[in-house]
């Protein structure tokens, strides 16, 4: 191996990788002391400010009070973003280190020296098989593993191929002088382990150099957006480190048992420097989740502040709308279980705690629904009001409600139904459906006491996704019943085929919802051919008889009424039951329990708003759903009003 400018290994040799570790701790200080101060600052001082002065001076006081915390938590969120940087490089130091160390001590026990380069010189020794000479010494390189231009020990031929069977270190293993074989394992040795090394050492230095604090003691959303990057930076280049320290690939349970030994001092440092891993990973618990991803909600919008195209700024109002939520507080409170800009974003709420809660409902949203204000306002609501109207049907018992983005729910633009991503297919809901259930797995994982009444519930398209979760292996992960509400279907023929016990399985589906009454395949081909056809034979007779004018008028009510008709003829041949993602979960042929819910109004009084499709939750326009809904969260499923199935 060549020499090149950077890390020797005399320096590998001689690096105190305690001397790093010392440097992150010291770091890891002036974090924690910053977090204290910031506490201390919103507590003691703004806090208190703001209860027991309402004046101008007080208000003054209150806004730079507010811009210390915030420097404060830019430090706190730097410090430990260089601590876990500081801390990784060390890690992963150690091994190469470890092993050049090792090879090091071999050759001093050979006797064989080695040389500032890295090669080593090996002594005489065998003999030659032709004229029974003793064999020279001499001196090998060592090869790190890499073929290609810059590795000298790799031997080229003249048409310039690389060639491991020719060349200096070539007949190695046939040498008459068994020191060659030795030093040349030696040698490769060395020069892997410095490999090793100068990548750890490049990668991790690169990282520490875009870890630099902007002038000035503003802490702004732009200031937030470098700290975005910051936290990029430093995940990339510790990568390798938390493969090897975190039980990524491990299921829930085991990620909590892996947090539960970690010493509280850990425990801090993976959440300052890495909260964007620890805040979505499931396993972990929800006070420590809400912590990291408070964090990374700033960094978030740090980020997308910058940025300009419509998206962006979608996934941006509906993060500020959460922050101002977090921020303003709520009864149940509020936490932050998951977020991130993945896809259509990503964003986990619950109103009450599920690790202490008696009872956890976890909803997911379907169709259109993404990270935007609409989410933060209305959708994020649902789970608020089922959190309430469960208080409200048991005072006694602690409920939790979340509702779940956590997949890419189809949206109704071009792109997605160019794609294959629109609400006909069920790719979206098989994508979200072993997610969904990883997530509930660790609701299960991380629940202090005995095991809480959990309930599923999947609205719209977000049905499927909760049906195909349930007829997973094993079904939903510590599931005790299932709400489907608004349900186009859920891709299974009836409701055993969802894993859940008799009597577990419950629908709500309004008179007025069309979602719930999409056709089946063969319907809709029928609608399809009939529009095509009627709407060709109407263009041709309106044009003979009243010419152009004619011939448009013809031409759409010959496509309405063929496609009522093909809708007819195929409607008479296939089962009424039969919804666009299976069986209708409201008939009686599907097989679950029907609960009330009022009728909504009809999409022509509604002006095309479908409000029977979204009033499910909300006890303001359908109090005998809301209530249903409540009942079955808390376990009360025999006092629910129900319903006919059709």
């Amino acid at each position: 191996m060549a020499t090149t400018i950077g890390l020797t290994w005399q320096q590998l040799r001689s690096l105190k990788l305690s001397e790093i570790t010392v440097a992150a701790d010291g770091w890891g200080a002036a974090s924690r002391f910053a977090d204290a101060a910031r506490e201390r600052v919103d507590g003691d001082m703004s806090g208190r400010l703001t209860k027991t002065q309402d004046s101008e001076a007080a208000r003054a006081a209150v806004k730079r009070l507010k811009r210390l915390s915030e420097n404060y938590h830019y430090i706190h969120t730097e410090a430990g973003f260089i601590r876990g940087t500081l801390d990784a490089l060390a890690s992963e130091l150690g091994a190469p280190q470890r092993r050049l160390r090792d090879a090091l001590d071999d050759a001093a026990s050979l006797g064989y020296e080695v040389n500032e380069n890295g090669s080593i010189d090996y002594p005489a020794g065998g003999k030659n098989k032709i004229s029974g000479e003793t064999m020279p010494g001499g001196s090998v390189m060592g090869n790190n593993g890499l073929i290609g231009p810059g590795n000298s020990a790799m031997y080229r031929d003249g048409k310039g191929n690389y060639d491991l069977t020719q060349g200096p270190n070539a007949p190695v293993l046939n040498s008459p002088n068994p020191h060659r074989a030795k030093a040349q394992d030696i040698a490769d040795r060395i020069a892997h382990a410095l490999c090793e090394a100068r990548e750890i050492d490049e990668r991790y230095c690169t990282a520490l150099g875009k870890l630099k604090a902007a002038p000035g003691l503003t802490v702004d959303d732009k200031t937030w957006g470098d700290v975005a990057s910051d936290a990029e930076a430093v995940s990339q280049a510790a990568y390798s480190y938390l493969e090897k320290q975190l039980p990524l690939d491990k299921p829930p349970s085991d990620r909590k048992e892996w947090w539960d030994n970690l010493s509280e001092e850990q425990r801090e440092e993976y959440v300052s420097a890495f909260p964007e891993l620890i805040g979505n990973l499931d396993g972990i618990p929800a006070l420590v989740r809400d912590e990291a991803n408070r964090e990374n909600l700033c960094m978030l919008i740090g980020k997308l502040e910058g940025e300009q195209d419509g998206a962006s700024q979608d996934m941006l109002g509906g993060l500020k709308k959460i922050q101002e939520k977090l921020e303003k507080g709520s009864e149940p409170p509020m936490y932050l279980l998951g977020i991130g800009d993945k896809g259509n974003g990503r964003a986990v709420i619950a109103y009450g705690n599920p690790d202490t809660a008696d009872n956890v409902s976890a909803y997911v949203p379907g169709l259109a629904t993404k990270l935007d204000e609409e989410f933060a306002d209305g959708t994020v609501n649902r789970a608020l009001q089922t959190a309430l109207g469960a208080q409200e049907v048991d005072k006694s018992s602690k409920t939790s409600s979340i509702v779940w983005l956590g997949y890419d729910a189809p949206q109704l633009t071009p792109e997605d139904l160019a794609s294959g991503r629109s609400v006909m297919f069920t790719n979206d809901a098989r994508a979200g459906a072993p997610d969904y259930n990883a997530f509930m797995e660790g609701i299960s994982a991380t629940h202090e006491g005995g095991a809480p009444h959990v309930t599923a519930i999947g609205h719209s398209y977000g049905s499927l996704t909760v049906g195909l979760a349930a007829q997973e292996k094993g079904g939903i992960p510590g599931a005790d019943d299932i709400i489907l509400v608004g349900s186009p279907g859920t891709g299974a023929d009836n409701a055993q085929a969802l894993n859940m016990g008799k009597g577990h399985v419950f629908v709500g589906a309004a008179e007025n919802d069309i979602v719930t009454k999409l056709p089946n395949h063969a319907e809709a081909l029928g609608m399809g051919t009939g529009a095509v056809g009627g709407g060709s034979a109407g263009f041709v007779l309106g044009g003979g008889i009243a010419g152009p004018p004619g011939a448009l008028f013809g031409g759409a009510a010959g496509a309405l009424v063929g496609g009522i008709g093909g809708y007819m003829a195929q409607d008479a041949q296939t089962d009424p039951s039969e919804r666009w993602f299976g069986t209708d979960p409201a008939s009686k042929d599907f097989g679950a329990t029907r609960f009330m819910v009022d009728d909504g109004a009809t999409i022509i009084e509604d002006r095309g708003t479908m409000s029977a499709h979204s009033n499910y939750f909300n006890p303001a326009k359908d109090q005998v759903s809301a209530d249903n809904i409540a009942k079955i969260v808390v376990g009360r499923s025999d006092e629910i009003t129900l319903e006919r199935p059709r």
